[in-house]
């Protein structure tokens, strides 16, 4: 059994995983530190080389930065500023032929395409329905696209800030100011760190430039054009803040976005430190480190549970095509298929969407995992920001539940949970799952829908669940196999995308609001604790169970079936 099982996986793979896993946990509650103390507005003394430009930014602004908002007014700067972004980003593409920094002459963006990038930018999705290098131009790719995966991380990471305040807080009527929180976690946080990774990319090869594309000719005696730009910068932050949209259409695959192992190491690494480290910073911000360990160690079993059936199933021969495997189509062959694999989970684990292989080409359970990912609301370990106040809605219904089982009040972090806040945080769940079922039901059944599918029978509706659960639950990777650039799909799921975040963000700030108006409960012995392996598995059963319950039948007839089609013969 341990052959079967292990024959296909190398030694040298087993030590790569063993060394990402062993980085991100030792690195984690370390950058975890540093995040609590600059987003409380306590950075240490090495980056107070970064508060005179914090201070410049309140004062172009106009902001003060001791003044708090109520839940509501948060919600509505949420809102306007990234409506405003959208309205922005929107009109920068569709003008770019006129615009700077064009030395390919690429013209105007269609209005539907630039509508659907501009929704996608802005809610962190990146989902592109376009090849960047024959699409944007480098002023739209850095004053526009490159702009927004900072501005969307960082808004993430303030609506995390502000429902960590609500459970710590007692008795108030405010959480902060959206303002102050976005322009910390742009200033300490994502510059910094991008920065770093920039650079560290720009090491190995990939390119930052301003060139005009560059021509060269082919053994067949072809002209080829190879396109060039500022990528490394884009790269560091489309990672950094699981933003996922690639510089160019091959993502991380294309050499010049990903050229070495070290740069692919270091790209995968890049879009879950955040992420996991922003865990322990909410575990020092609500004073509660071992819940913080709590919450790590569920999403770690998530992501590592997810990636561990792909691989094995990505390991094994298809017997359709052959009896040998695995199987290198559609797969990063420099790497080799674990990379592959290992990237799909953490970038669907994520809400990155930032890809080294085409999911398509994956064997039915390993293309399932991936989905599984976003279907779960992308919380192992989710966007910055996002992807833990997603946890946190589950937290909040496992810790209902687990209360009314042992016939108390529940209660978290001193605060009750009662159906108020309950009905909230299943709202906050079922608005994305909704919005999958719902626009994957749209769009099989619309001819346009289905007009854009490569393969059809149940690999077909695969794709379709897969772009619809990518939107909704704002990741941006994609099944490559569908033709999303149409009026259909631009429109369906920008939409999509809009409802997925901001209905999410809404819901969270609401619950935050409320909790903040609570006063704290003291510790007593009837407290279920949220900081031990009994809550840890009530609250993997309860995800797990939501999942199963709301997309079950659905992948029944997608990936699941592909599966037993495929050990008769049969492929799509």
């Amino acid at each position: 059994m341990y052959r079967l099982y292990f024959g296909g996986m190398k030694t040298a793979e087993w030590l790569q995983v063993i060394a990402f896993f062993g980085a991100l946990i030792a690195l984690s509650p370390l950058l975890g530190i540093y995040l609590a103390k600059v987003l409380d507005g306590r950075p240490p003394r090495f980056s107070g080389w970064l508060r005179p430009l914090e201070k410049w930014i309140y004062r172009l602004g106009g902001v003060r930065a001791d003044e708090e908002m109520p839940w509501q007014h948060y919600f509505r700067a949420v809102l306007i500023f990234n409506l405003i972004g959208l309205v922005t980003l929107m009109a920068l593409q569709m003008t770019q032929a006129w615009l700077p920094l064009n030395p390919q002459k690429l013209p105007n963006v269609p209005w539907a395409l630039a509508l659907n990038t501009a929704i996608s930018f802005i809610t962190n999705t990146n989902w592109q329905a376009y090849a960047g290098e024959s699409t944007m131009s480098y002023f739209t790719q850095m004053a526009g696209l490159a702009v927004h995966n900072f501005l969307s991380a960082a808004t993430g990471i303030a609506v995390l800030l502000a429902l960590a305040r609500g459970l710590k807080r007692a008795s108030a009527k405010t959480l902060g100011s959206f303002w102050v929180d976005v322009t910390r976690a742009t200033v300490y946080v994502l510059l910094p760190l991008a920065l770093i990774l920039a650079v560290a990319l720009t090491s190995q090869g990939v390119v930052q430039n301003f060139n005009p594309y560059a021509k060269a000719a082919t053994l067949a005696g072809t002209e080829m054009v190879i396109p060039l730009g500022p990528s490394a910068s884009q790269i560091a932050i489309k990672q950094l803040g699981t933003n996922g949209g690639g510089f160019f259409g091959q993502n991380s695959a294309h050499p010049f976005e990903n050229p070495t192992p070290l740069s692919d190491f270091l790209e995968m690494f890049g879009l879950l430190i955040v992420a996991a480290s922003l865990v322990f910073a909410f575990g020092l911000l609500v004073e509660d480190r071992r819940h913080a360990w709590c919450l790590f160690g569920v999403m770690l079993v998530l992501l590592a549970g997810s990636f561990s059936v792909a691989w094995r199933a990505e390991s094994q021969p298809n017997p359709v095509l052959s009896q040998t495997g695995p199987l290198l189509e559609g797969k990063e062959v420099r790497f080799g298929v674990m990379n592959s694999v290992l990237f799909a989970a953490a970038t669907t684990g994520t809400s990155c969407g930032a890809v080294n292989s085409m999911h398509d080409s994956f064997m039915p359970l390993a293309g399932l995992m991936p989905l599984w990912n976003m279907m779960l609301g992308c919380i192992a370990f989710g966007g910055v920001g996002a992807g833990l106040y997603g946890m946190l809605m589950h937290v909040l219904i496992a810790v209902f539940i687990a209360g009314l089982m042992v016939g108390r009040t529940p209660e978290y972090l001193g605060k009750k949970i009662q159906a108020w806040e309950a009905t909230w945080a299943v709202a906050a769940i079922l608005i994305p799952n909704t919005l999958i079922l719902l626009g994957s039901a749209f769009a099989c059944s619309a001819a346009t829908g289905l007009a854009s599918l490569t393969n059809g029978g149940p690999h077909g509706l695969s794709e379709i669940f897969y772009a619809y659960a990518s939107c909704a639950n704002n990741n941006g990777s994609a099944f490559a196999g569908l033709n999303a650039n149409t009026y259909f799909y631009n429109l369906t799921l920008g939409v999509t995308m809009f409802a997925g975040r901001f209905g999410v963000i809404f819901a969270v700030l609401a619950i935050a609001g409320h909790l903040a108006a609570k006063k704290t409960v003291p510790v007593s012995p009837g407290t279920f604790p949220t900081n031990g392996l009994t809550f840890a598995c009530v609250l993997l059963g309860v995800i797990v169970i939501i999942g199963a319950l709301t997309f079950f039948p659905a992948l029944c007839l997608g990936p699941i079936i592909e599966h037993g089609l495929m050990l008769t013969g049969r492929a799509f």
